[in-house]
């Protein structure tokens, strides 16, 4: 037997690199979708159902993958049809000139070079008879659902999830489509759909039966779960049981079915599936800006102190590192959350924080302690008052003095946003209100804040999101003096107004500079999705301090504008700003931003 010499295994390796190369590199198929009428809209709808289509754009060239792909779409092209309204289409999908259909499934195709889906829509039909019975009071069935309108199979199907929507929200918790009549004339374009619903009995929250292993306490579970045993069903609390126990932290998976059969009396169990997070967690930051230098922080996490899903969470900050508007900041501070402590919606939390802040008007040593309750009055508005007691120690251009007092945090939170980390569609405000009262020689007052942001998108996959945000704030009762300096407003920074230095907007009198007891920031952002992972922005922000508490002509404004890039990754996007200042005093040409998630 003889051996190849190594130019014969270098031959042998030439043609089997060959072999795989001329197999991966088969020709793509040609692809070509006709629909009579044609519209934009139906040809990305049936371009989006096809399967031939999806691989085509993957690359997809072996034929029995394509042949299948081409039989599949007969079904979902015709599901895509009724789905607007079209009942009568004829679909033809043809593969290398035959009918795919026609062709057996395990047949040996050489190839595929050409496949061509053709389609006659047919008139889009209406709904003659648009009849759903019997109904609740106060069902509000879609407008869409009424005779003469499109007889989209979404438009019947929203109608009876809403006529048995409307049972259950009145206890009527195995209320059901019991018959459905749905007829189609061809002759006439019509469609009649007659559905009837069984309300069936009225239903009552029976006994929560709790599956899976968990370290927290049952008790704790079924306080935190709040499922009234022996109230009349409501399908609107069993989402909010379910949207606390996720809240709390400390369960990885929450599941909350409904009994199939209902119990003695009309009782209906309610069965819960759990499964506990990690108990301990830890994650770490950073953000850059050009003026502020770097920020890092950290922070430790405990889901389940003293198993009644007590949250514990201890974090630090340093900031400043590198910055040009003075030394560093540090910032250490813990927070303990109970959840439903007095009631099911209502948190009990203790927060404590030491840190210094150096910053370029003012240094700050400070000391605080507190504690409160946080109420939850749906998945959107939630509200928060406590009583809390700080020391500061502050050295400024009015000298060095020493705050004490006594606070009533008091904060409101309305949260619709789509997204927290990159919101496009949406709603946020919250508002904040906190009077405090001086101990010792300290003097009394009230701090006011309001944020308020808006995200709305247009084009496809929200392409282009417009972006703003309102900031309003206020100091009333104390004076310049008399007000800690990190309870002022100062503007300037990637929180208030890019492209000038942090704090730059103050309040100058003579030597003295402070920051103001009025601020007023305005903030618009255009966000272009240019790809799946990246975005440009562009925005223009402008900021306005004050020495009075209300905005009025003896303030200062400033403002910037400046272009930046999104990342979006799976931590959230990935933020880089350059701004450049547009109006008012700066230093600078222009300021450079980086972190996670979106400004605002």
């Amino acid at each position: 037997m003889k051996v190849p010499t190594a130019r014969s295994w270098l031959a042998i390796g030439l043609v089997l690199l060959s072999s795989v190369l001329s197999a991966g590199s088969a020709p793509a198929f040609e692809f070509d979708l006709k629909i009579t009428p044609s519209t934009k809209e139906l040809e990305r709808v049936l371009a989006n159902a096809s399967l031939v289509h999806a691989a085509k754009r993957d690359g997809t060239t072996a034929p029995q993958d394509i042949l299948a792909a081409a039989q599949a779409d007969y079904g979902r092209l015709v599901g895509a049809l009724y789905a607007r309204g079209y009942y009568g289409p004829v679909i033809s999908i043809r593969v290398n000139g035959r009918e795919a259909a026609n062709i057996p499934p395990l047949s040996n195709l050489s190839g595929v070079s050409r496949v061509d889906l053709v389609v006659s829509t047919g008139p889009i039909f209406r709904l003659g008879i648009a009849e759903i019975a019997p109904l609740a009071t106060a069902t509000n069935i879609p407008d869409t659902f009424r005779s003469g309108a499109s007889a989209e199979t979404s438009v019947i199907r929203d109608a009876a999830r809403a006529g048995v929507d409307g049972w259950r929200a009145i206890g009527h918790a195995k209320a059901q489509i019991s018959q459905q009549e749905i007829t189609a004339d061809h002759n006439q374009a019509r469609l009649d759909a007659r559905l009837r619903i069984a309300p069936g009995p009225r239903v009552q929250f029976g006994d929560l039966n709790i599956a899976g292993t968990s370290a927290v306490r049952e008790q704790r579970i079924r306080e935190i779960a709040g499922i009234p045993s022996g109230a009349v069903f409501d399908p609107a609390v069993l989402a909010r049981s379910g949207s606390r126990l996720r809240r709390s932290g400390a369960f990885n998976l929450v599941t909350l079915d409904e009994a199939e059969a209902l119990g003695e009396g009309d009782t209906m169990d309610i069965d819960l599936t759990l499964a506990d997070a990690k108990p301990r967690r830890f994650g770490l930051g950073a953000e850059l800006h050009s003026t502020e230098g770097l920020a890092l922080s950290g922070f430790w996490m405990h889901r389940n102190l003293w198993g009644g899903a007590e949250r514990l969470r201890i974090e630090g900050e340093v900031s400043g590192l590198g910055g040009e508007t003075g030394d560093m900041d540090y910032k250490l501070r813990f927070a303990l959350v109970r959840p439903s402590t007095f009631n099911a919606d209502s948190d009990f939390y203790a927060r404590g924080e030491i840190k210094q802040l150096d910053e370029p008007h003012y240094l700050s040593r400070q000391t605080s302690v507190g504690f409160g309750i946080q109420r939850y009055f749906s998945e959107t508005l939630s509200a928060e008052a406590g009583v809390a007691y700080r020391f500061s120690d502050v050295d400024d251009d009015l000298g060095s003095r020493q705050f004490s007092h006594l606070m009533l945090p008091l904060a409101v939170t309305w949260d619709r946003r789509d997204d927290i980390l990159n919101p496009t569609k949406g709603t946020f405000l919250t508002s904040e209100a906190m009077p405090y009262i001086g101990l010792g020689k300290s003097a009394s007052g009230v701090r006011g804040y309001v944020d308020a942001r808006a995200y709305y998108s247009v084009g496809a996959k929200d392409g282009v999101t417009f972006a703003g945000r309102l900031q309003l704030g206020t100091v009333v009762g104390a004076s310049l003096a008399e007000t800690p300096p990190d309870w002022l407003f100062f503007s300037g920074g990637s929180g208030t107004v890019r492209g000038h230095s942090y704090h730059s907007l103050a309040i100058s009198t003579g030597a003295v500079e402070t920051g103001g007891r009025s601020f007023l920031g305005i903030s618009g952002e255009i966000r272009l999705r240019v790809s799946k992972k990246v975005a440009a922005v562009g925005f223009y922000d402008a900021g306005y301090i004050g020495a009075n508490s209300w905005i009025d002509s003896t303030g200062g404004w400033h403002s910037g504008a400046g272009l930046g890039l999104r990342y979006h990754s799976g931590i959230g996007p990935i933020r880089l700003d350059v701004a450049v200042p547009v109006t008012g005093p700066y230093t600078r040409e222009f300021q450079v931003y980086v972190g996670i998630g979106q400004t605002f």
